[in-house]
């Protein structure tokens, strides 16, 4: 049955780091989707410093094909991690909607991609597709510790794609204009958010992992409330060892006793102090530098050149 195309602009922005294998299947999938939904649509690549042959896969799927659909490539100047490479492609998108591939998984049926643009329609700003379960224990770990102390009331996980509409951008550009972790950012947006959740788990490889911890404690300080209670829980802490040291020493004077030479339980609330204090100067200092970091670096990624093809 043909369909009428769809006239709102899509674009679609795609993560690409040493994925050579996978460029041909995956823009072969996208393609078709959009070509056969939308009358206008682009794919912006974003190359984070790739040392295969990725691009030239790229170049030779466009030739080979004979393709005449616009897609641009952004080389980024030297590796920078998912995030800050997004930033870049969403910042030269103009679609109406936005469709973000962090990564080139296969790992949905046909025309999810469609299906997930549809039910942005239905009312959500921001629709994201993922599996039922994260990809690892540290991923689970993870997103269970972020929504448990984020505040908000959408759940982030392991996406494999997801969808948002240009408000959902404007309103967190709106809010910082390059966000440190974009999911927790839609989170907290203050717009829809729905979750289409496929069966199975997450697949395809991390190419992310040296910089997981530190956009993971990031995530944890910007939008959670997980540095407080850190916090506190460490000056509890330490009221409770000062009282149990206060509650010794009465009970030995009373009972007409001689306190015991007390070297090692000194010691032991001289080294819970410390710990305490130089743990919170760690986080105080940590919310300090990010602050410093959003304020003063506005535009934080390095982009070495476009190409248009």
């Amino acid at each position: 049955m043909n369909r009428e195309k769809e006239s709102n602009f899509v674009s679609a922005v795609v993560y690409l780091h040493d994925n050579a294998e996978q460029v041909s299947p995956f823009l072969e999938r996208v393609y078709n989707e959009l070509e056969q939904h939308f009358k206008q649509f682009e794919i912006i690549m974003v190359n984070d410093a790739s040392r295969d042959s990725s691009v030239e896969e790229i170049r030779r799927f466009m030739s080979q094909k004979g393709r005449t659909m616009p897609l641009t490539i952004v080389n980024m100047s030297l590796y920078q991690g998912v995030e800050l490479c997004m930033n870049a492609g969403l910042d030269l998108s103009i679609g109406d909607f936005i469709f973000e591939f962090d990564s080139l998984s296969l790992s949905y049926p046909e025309g999810q991609i469609f299906e997930a643009y549809c039910t942005a329609l239905t009312g959500y700003d921001i629709v994201s597709v993922r599996p039922r379960r994260s990809r690892s224990f540290t991923s689970r770990l993870f997103y269970g510790v972020f929504n448990r102390f984020s505040g908000s009331n959408y759940k982030i996980g392991t996406d494999i794609f997801r969808v948002l509409s240009r408000r959902a951008l404007n309103r967190v550009h709106a809010i910082s204009t390059t966000p440190a972790y974009r999911k927790a950012a839609y989170a907290a947006s203050g717009l829809k958010l729905y979750a289409i959740e496929l069966p199975g788990t997450a697949a395809g490889t991390d190419t992310n992992q040296p910089l997981r911890l530190s956009l993971a404690v990031n995530s944890l300080v910007l939008y959670t409330d997980v540095g407080y209670r850190v916090c506190a829980g460490i000056s509890l802490l330490m009221l409770l060892c000062t009282l149990a040291e206060l509650v010794y020493t009465l009970v030995v004077f009373l009972g007409g006793g001689h306190p015991i030479e007390g070297w090692t339980t000194t010691m032991l609330v001289i080294s819970v102090g410390f710990f305490g204090v130089f743990l919170i100067l760690a986080l105080v200092l940590k919310y300090l530098s990010l602050v410093v970091d959003l304020i003063f670096r506005q535009q934080k990624y390095l982009v070495e050149g476009i190409e248009k093809l």
